[in-house]
């Protein structure tokens, strides 16, 4: 938990929640989505996402269009001013994290290693 604080802190745009980089980075691993199914991917009320949701686009970094099928919906989409940012904090975060890693010995690379597969399985349950 503390290292995901520490890698919270790692971003680019120090303005946005990270909620809002939440909702931006489930934008980029699964595309666009309607409202509702950002506020089912990301735990939280539809109400509270479309508050979200508002906020990205006024700042340019989501876009809503029309649902292709139902009229009363929107699509959520990320600009490519959120993909840059996102990617700028990625490369910000894993830089911050290689630095972290060159004081780990072969013991410790070894197990992280293992342990790999079972974090990714965690974070995508």
């Amino acid at each position: 938990m503390r290292l995901g604080r520490r890698l919270k802190h790692q971003r680019v745009d120090e303005s946005l929640s990270p909620t809002e980089m939440s909702v931006l980075g489930t934008l980029a691993r699964c595309g666009s989505a309607t409202p509702g199914e950002l506020a089912r991917k990301e735990h939280v009320q539809p109400p509270s996402m479309t508050r979200i949701v508002a906020l990205l686009e006024s700042k340019g970094l989501v876009r809503l269009e029309p649902h292709p099928e139902d009229r009363r919906q929107k699509v959520v989409s990320q600009t490519e001013t959120a993909e840059a940012m996102l990617e700028e904090s990625r490369r910000k975060r894993n830089a911050w994290l290689a630095d972290l890693a060159e004081g780990l010995d072969e013991d410790e690379w070894a197990k992280l290693r293992a342990a790999a597969p079972v974090l990714e399985k965690l974070a995508h349950l």
